[in-house]
């Protein structure tokens, strides 16, 4: 905008020469400036207004379509938060079938320093020293005492009594931090089943509690979700005969010298398993760091029931025998021809201790467990059959469990299934599996022919998968299984008052650098089912490198290390399963009746 001057030289001296006073023409001219400042301003004031009525108006158009969106939306549960803080810390308690707590959460505090506002940080570390004995004192005071340090972990939990004797310390500089934590009251019971828990994200007010192993991380998200609003999850697991279980596998693995030992207890119609067990265990409360070297199974973190796959030995014999009835190449009765010389693919098939059967039915077979005659049924099936009857049975997968470590346990089958495989493998060697594959295949015997998935979790009810063998056929397979106790290699898996069936499993350990079998390490399985007239459970037992030394000589076979063990354990699980011992009294004569 042009400025027009107040008194403009022509106009004053126009003025003067017309004797008019100059005085006018300024005062006119300032008017004038004034009044255009003055527009000036109006027209920047209303644009302002105009841009702030826009952006309320924008604003206004925004929040009505929220609450529009809003309302037009189904409700839903708030996401509950810790107080004060974006970190979830609650989490769903475990329990077993019977509602009995196996994990749960337990208020507690952690320890945290600001080293720049501590008066006397050679005093606290000493005394922290004495108080937590795993602290590392120099390391501590190398913090405490570093200028530029502000904040520092001390410890992520503690127990009331070690924060009363912080607390003692009296120093400012340590400071308490409110959070949960992750509890396991009964202690190593169940270890691997629960696998353990850890801290995720972490504050000074509250620490996310996440699952590092077994249940705790296969669940992981289920247990975190406030949407279960306190409820459990309950597993199929049984808390007394998980302890009485564990006790006993405990004791005999020790009684047997053996490296380590696994058993699964498993419901044949629902798939339920109400124990597991692998040993060594752990604390879950004390979870130990996982090995940097090593095998993987020296460490107790490694689950042996459901991780270890190994070669089961002669506990495979009767699923050959039982493909070779249901696809009718032989009966109970047919006889088999088990006298040496056998070879196959230029191999001699031997039988233990050099035994020699001669001519023996296949119960025979199953009962003296015989590797020429298991070998000889075998290679009437067929490798391509015997092959299909196994993938049908799981033997190929691993099996799908609800814990992130059954992934592992991946079957190991050979790359080139020959005519030896096809023999070795029908007695347990070339074929690596878990004890949960092994539980899997008996179950289907027992139940008359069903396939059931294995869990973990409370069912109700049968829960059948697809057939594999016909009622008629399981039941023969029973009788087979039955006689093995009775009168054959496992003899001392006869437990009073209840009617066993099951079949021994020894096989030679292989060596670590894959060159060969060791000739003095054996892993011994024992695969069982009871009551055998009508079997509710199967039993699975194995032991690594036992050795049984009562005698002039070590025993190394199933019949001397598993099938003790296994019997003792059902002697002592089947009163807490609500079966009821039935014994024969034969015929009573002679009794006068005392007292009325």
């Amino acid at each position: 905008m042009t400025r027009t001057p107040l008194r403009p030289l022509a106009r004053i001296l126009q003025a003067r020469s017309n004797g008019e006073n100059p005085d006018a023409i300024e005062r006119e001219n300032l008017r004038i400036r004034h009044e255009q400042m003055r527009d000036k301003a109006r027209v920047r004031a209303e644009g302002r207004l105009l841009v702030i009525g826009a952006m309320f108006f924008c604003a206004f158009v925004v929040i009505g379509a929220r609450m529009g969106l809003l309302s037009a939306t189904e409700p839903s549960e708030p996401r509950a938060r810790a107080t004060g803080a974006s970190i979830i810390a609650s989490r769903a308690d475990i329990t077993d079938r019977h509602g009995r707590l196996l994990a749960t959460n337990m208020e507690t505090h952690s320890l945290y320093a600001h080293p720049q506002q501590m008066i006397e940080p050679l005093r606290a570390a000493k005394e922290l020293k004495a108080i937590f004995p795993d602290l590392d004192e120099e390391r501590m005071i190398k913090d405490f005492t570093d200028e530029k340090r502000k904040f520092l972990w001390v410890r992520k939990k503690m127990s009331p009594e070690q924060m009363q004797a912080v607390h003692d310390i009296g120093e400012p500089g340590l400071l308490f931090g409110p959070r949960e934590m992750r509890l396991y009251p009964n202690g190593a019971i169940a270890s691997h089943i629960l696998g353990g828990a850890s801290f995720g994200r972490e504050g000074v007010d509250s620490a996310e509690v996440v699952g590092i192993a077994g249940i705790e991380k296969y669940f992981d998200e289920e247990l975190r979700d406030p949407a279960r609003e306190g409820a459990p999850l309950e597993l199929s697991i049984d808390l007394t005969i998980q302890a009485a279980t564990e006790r006993v596998l405990d004791s005999g693995m020790r009684l047997m010298n053996a490296r380590g030992a696994a058993s699964v207890l498993m419901d044949v119609h629902t798939g339920e398993i109400l124990a597991m067990a692998s040993l060594p265990d752990f604390d879950p409360n004390d979870r130990p760091r996982p090995p940097t070297s090593g095998s993987p199974s020296d460490s107790p973190l490694f689950n042996r029931a459901v991780q270890g796959v190994y070669e089961l030995g002669s506990a495979f014999k009767i699923l050959a025998a039982s493909q070779a009835m249901e696809l009718g190449i032989v009966t109970p009765e047919t006889i088999i021809d088990t006298r040496p010389p056998f070879r196959v693919g230029g191999h001699a098939i031997g039988e233990f201790e050099g035994h020699n059967y001669g001519q023996i039915s296949v119960e025979e077979v199953i009962m003296k467990s015989s590797n020429r005659g298991t070998g000889k049924i075998a290679l009437a099936i067929g490798a391509e059959r015997q092959k299909d009857f196994l993938r049908r049975l799981g033997f190929f997968d691993p099996v799908p469990l609800e814990m992130v470590e059954a992934s592992g346990g991946k079957p190991l089958i050979p790359q080139r299934w020959t005519d030896l495989s096809t023999v070795t493998i029908s007695y347990g060697h070339g074929l690596s599996a878990s004890q949960l594959h092994l539980a899997t295949a008996y179950a289907a015997i027992a139940n008359g022919g069903h396939l059931v998935k294995p869990t973990l979790l409370k069912r109700k009810g049968v829960n059948y998968g697809d057939r594999v063998l016909s009622e008629d056929v399981a039941a023969k397979a029973r009788h087979m299984l039955r006689s093995v106790v009775k009168d054959g290699t496992a003899s001392f898996g006869d437990v009073p008052g209840y009617h066993v069936a099951g079949k021994t499993g020894s096989a030679d350990k292989p060596k670590e650098n894959g060159g060969g079998y060791y000739k003095d390490k054996t892993i011994t399985s024992f695969a069982s089912m009871f009551p055998a007239e009508a079997p509710k459970y199967v039993l699975i037992v194995t032991l690594d490198e036992p050795v049984e030394t009562s005698g002039p000589k070590p025993r190394r076979t199933a019949g001397w290390t598993s099938v003790p063990v296994a019997a003792e354990m059902i002697g002592r699980i089947a009163p807490l399963l609500g079966l009821r011992p039935e014994y024969d009294m034969g015929e009573v004569t002679n009794v006068t009746l005392a007292r009325q």
